[in-house]
């Protein structure tokens, strides 16, 4: 045989060799299409469910979707599902549905031993577990049908892609008081919130592809504290304000129920600051959770009724009176003082209150009449002095602290009547007329105490002629002393 023949001849044999194993590759991935196509026709509509035993129940229904785009793609139903086929479909029976969830994770094992996932450091504990008679389940990280790769096949273009290859799916995490939380997290919620742009392990450092360590906490509030310390990282200044406040004292005294920040800003759904109205009543909500008493009794006040039925951006909500994060404990003494100048914060701004008819002399009138001038000589003595504070009347003994009410259309009689009782706590003889010695916090008008407003009137005109004719009369006295001596 000739050269150029024997190479042609050689050349053939080897086309032969490759091509043969790709039509047969072709002819049985047509086979194994066909087969899973007819394991389809019952299973990839919705509403057929597995009983079992006990009752419980497991949806059967086969996304074909998910399941073309999986890494298992190339696989027929058959080959997970043994002994199912179009000519026999058998009727298995198991117990419950945590039994047929440990059969089919030992399917997983025929291809997946543990020499070849021991590498992944979750996998490892996982296995570590086993030895010890804790039986893994696959399908708590890895969905059954639409099982993405975690390495090698796909590859994730960022970080969170990666974590939610495992947390889209319905995982927990278990406490060791039996209490169980969910760690599934919702990327479209994640992104849209304001921590949208950060990656997982800015707040969750520890955790990387590679490392995954398993944490172990008493219970889930033990987490939930212990998670935000991760806050102080990127919010050190406000962090530092809550070690000041009440919440964290009766948080380091023991009381585990005491709010830490992922109990008011939640964590994969942190909320964009918000102001005005809506702002505010996020704000009330996120209170309400451990106020719920105050909470009804601020929302029937005037300052709640305006802002949740009026939706009245002007009224004072929770954090204006106690603030945010150095919430101070509002029975001290040092708070009781602060209040005056809270209240004028918007009673003595025009452009807050003048819109509705208010008095804008609040502060003022207050801190010229007995009680304020009386709280400002008390002051001075603890400060300069050293002398224990005192109480005095301040503006929530009054009008009350969350339960204030309007008085503009309230029946006059049954207002003076109230601020008798309020009188009554300090002054223990006041009657009926004592409220009438003050003058409230508005200015005498011809509308609002018209006799004394005349009376003033007479004073402004009587005593500048009063004290120009005393002038003159000394110097007329002193002219003529000089011209008669």
């Amino acid at each position: 045989m000739k050269a150029g023949t024997r190479i042609r001849w050689t050349l053939a044999l080897l086309l032969s060799l490759l091509v043969l194993p790709a039509a047969g590759g072709q002819a049985r991935q047509a086979d194994e299409s066909g087969a899973s196509r007819k394991c389809l026709l019952c299973h990839g509509k919705k509403g057929i469910v597995k009983t079992f035993l006990n009752e419980e129940t497991v949806e059967a229904y086969v996304n074909p979707e998910k399941i073309r785009a999986s890494v298992h793609n190339f696989l027929t139903c058959s080959e997970c599902h043994s002994g199912f086929s179009a000519e026999s479909h058998p009727s298995g029976q198991y117990k419950s549905r945590d039994q047929y969830r440990l059969r089919s994770s030992s399917i997983c094992r025929r291809c997946h031993s543990a020499d070849k996932i021991k590498n992944k450091a979750v996998h490892a504990t996982l296995l570590k577990k086993e030895k010890l008679g804790v039986t893994p389940v696959c399908t708590n990280c890895h969905n059954a049908h639409s099982v993405t790769a975690a390495s090698g096949g796909k590859i994730f273009s960022n970080e969170k892609q990666y974590c939610q290859s495992c947390h889209q799916h319905e995982l927990s995490m278990k406490f060791r008081n039996e209490e169980r939380m969910s760690l599934q997290v919702d990327l479209a919620a994640l992104d849209s919130s304001a921590h949208g742009k950060l990656r997982c392990s800015d707040c969750h450092y520890g955790y990387s592809s590679e490392e995954h360590p398993e944490k172990r906490f008493r219970s889930r509030r033990e987490y939930v504290i212990a998670s935000s310390e991760s806050c102080r990282r990127c919010h050190f200044d406000n962090y530092t304000k809550t070690l000041d406040s009440v919440h964290y004292s009766l948080l380091s005294h023991g009381n585990l129920k005491a709010p830490v920040c992922n109990d008011c800003h939640g964590s994969h759904q942190i909320a964009h600051i918000s102001h005005g109205v809506k702002g505010g009543l996020i704000t009330t909500q996120r209170c309400k959770r451990c106020h719920p008493a105050v909470y009804e009794t601020y929302a029937k006040s005037v300052h709640g009724n305006a802002l949740i039925n009026e939706q009245n951006q002007d009224v004072p909500i929770c954090i204006d009176c106690h603030t945010a994060h150095d919430i101070q404990n509002p029975m001290t003494m040092a708070y009781h003082e602060k209040i005056p100048q809270m209240c004028g914060n918007c009673h003595a701004n025009p452009a807050v209150v003048g819109k509705y008819g208010l008095s804008t002399d609040v502060l003022k009138t207050y801190l010229e009449d007995f009680h304020g001038v009386t709280l400002g000589f008390y002051k001075k003595e603890r400060e300069e002095l050293y002398k224990p504070a005192r109480p005095i009347a301040v503006c929530n003994d009054c009008h009350g602290t969350h339960n204030i009410v309007s008085t503009v259309s309230a029946d006059p009689a049954s207002v003076k009547k109230n601020l008798v009782k309020r009188c009554q706590k300090c002054h223990l003889d006041a009657t009926e007329k004592f409220p009438s010695a003050w003058l409230f916090h508005y200015k005498p008008s011809l509308s609002k105490y018209p006799m004394i407003f005349f009376v003033n009137g007479i004073y402004r005109i009587f005593l500048p002629i009063m004290w120009a004719g005393l002038i003159l009369q000394v110097l007329l006295h002193i002219w003529r002393y000089a011209v008669n001596r």
